[in-house]
This record gives structure tokens, C-alpha cells and sequence, in this order.
């Protein structure tokens, strides 16, 4: 195991029910960092996310991806989060019968070789829902059952504050939302960086829209066009896709085979 820190992709290659999606991924995610990740649909910006994370249905055929030395790839999905791994999901799932503040006691506990006693649990659930100014009343409620898109997306950031991971994956988390709750997406994880626990956070935020990194200041921004990287910049990038569209950087990819 190295001692390298940061989640570092290498070759990738995913397929899906024996179709390839992944075509050779090389991607470095450093602590505390925020990397973008942007694409039109059907590019493979989810596979990623999926892959990475250890779901069944997709196949990884060569390459490698470690987590701060630890060969991710070897792991069962459960072994995956516990080494500090998160992802939010485009759609939240909804369980009813299951309270909020009931399911992250158990998350945390569950990840953490820490467990709090209620009490504790409770003062740190207390203070990171005022660091995301959030109203109490969200940990009486069934999880995401009944919640609107916006507030779907609010409880993934506290879970993610509770947490604390090493890398967290955002998954579309931009997708379906007003401009209301995506301000107040972004104003979490803005807040989440500056907090002591998450300021060593790594993250990779996928999107098709730049919309939501106007809230998110990307430190580095990549572009994914058919199953690879084509090109990676700084903000600029994001900006040059809201006026022009993926259409500009496919030409010049086409120019440079």
C-alpha cells in the first residue's frame, strides 16, 4: 500500500451488460480539493461514480483506482465507504418506516471505528445541521419519503457533514432542482469546506450543467466525451461550455485524431 494520498484513477475501464462505457479513465481527486466533472448525457460520468463505489452491475475490465494508497477496486462496497468513499446519488432513494436521525446514527456508527453514544451523536448532528442551516424538524421525518427534490438533496449534505469522508462523489446533485435549492447546495458544501472536518474533503462533482458551479468553485474542471477524458482546465472551461455546448470540443478533439 502507498502512502500517496488522494483518489487516483488510472486506465479505467468499465462495461455495462457486456457493452463498454469506460474506455480508459486517468483521474487524480486530492484532499481538499474540488474537481468538476462535466459531460453530456450517456458519456459515462454516472458509471464512474457507479464503478468506483462498487455497484454489481458494472464490470470493471482493466485499470486501477486507489484510495489513498488502498486499492479501492479489491474491496466489497460496504469496505469502499468505510475507507472514506461517499457518494450522493441523483436520485435518493426513499424509506419509509425509517427516521432520519435513526439512519444516521446507524451510517455513522457503521463507518466510523468511533461510535457515539445518542447523546454526542446528537450535539454533532445539532451543530453541523445549524453549519447548513438547517431546521430540526428533518430528523422526526421518514427518510426522503414525502421530501421535495431540494430537500432530498439538503439531508445527502448533512449526511455527507455527519460523515465527513475522505472523497465525496456528488452524482448530478444539480439535477432537478430550483434555483433556490441549488444555491442552497452549493452554499453546503461551501460551508462544509471551510468547517474543520470537511476542509480536507476531496470532491468530485458530476454534472452536465454548469449551473451549479457557479456555487461551487471548481479547482479544476475535466470534460468527458464518450467513455474518456478529452481535456481538463480551470474554471474558464465551465464557462466555455455554457456559451458554446460540448459540440466545441468534440470538433477539436475530431481536429487533433
Amino acid at each position: 500500500m502507498s502512502s500517496e494520498r488522494g483518489l487516483r484513477i488510472r486506465g479505467l475501464r468499465v462495461s455495462v451488460a457486456g457493452n463498454e462505457i469506460l474506455k480508459g479513465i486517468d483521474l487524480d481527486v486530492e484532499p481538499g480539493r474540488v474537481h468538476a466533472l462535466m459531460g453530456p448525457n450517456g458519456s459515462g460520468k454516472s458509471t464512474l461514480a457507479f464503478a468506483l463505489t462498487g455497484h454489481p452491475g458494472y464490470s470493471v475490465d482493466g485499470g486501477s483506482a486507489t484510495l489513498d494508497g488502498t486499492d479501492l477496486l479489491a474491496l466489497a462496497p460496504d469496505k469502499r465507504a468505510k475507507s472514506g468513499l461517499f457518494l450522493s446519488f441523483q436520485y435518493p432513494a426513499a424509506i419509509p418506516g425509517v427516521k432520519v436521525s435513526n439512519f444516521l446514527l446507524a451510517t455513522r456508527n457503521a463507518l466510523k471505528t468511533d461510535p457515539l453514544p445518542p447523546a454526542k451523536f446528537r450535539q454533532l448532528v445539532f451543530e453541523k445541521m445549524d453549519l447548513l442551516d438547517m431546521d430540526t424538524s428533518f430528523l422526526g421525518r421518514y427518510l426522503n419519503d414525502g421530501f421535495s427534490g431540494g430537500e432530498k438533496k439538503r439531508l445527502e449534505m448533512l449526511q455527507l457533514a455527519v460523515l465527513a469522508p475522505k472523497y465525496a462523489i456528488l452524482d448530478e446533485t444539480d439535477s432537478g432542482l430550483d434555483v433556490d435549492a441549488l444555491r442552497a447546495v452549493g452554499e453546503s458544501v461551501g460551508a462544509m469546506r471551510d468547517d474543520a472536518s470537511g476542509k480536507d474533503t476531496g470532491f468530485l462533482i458530476i454534472t452536465h450543467y454548469p449551473r451549479i458551479l457557479q456555487h461551487i468553485a471548481p479547482d479544476v474542471v475535466h470534460v468527458m466525451l464518450d467513455g474518456r477524458i478529452v481535456t481538463s482546465g480551470d474554471a474558464h472551461l465551465a464557462q466555455t461550455i455554457e456559451r458554446e455546448g460540448y459540440d466545441t470540443i468534440r470538433e477539436a478533439q475530431s481536429a487533433n485524431a
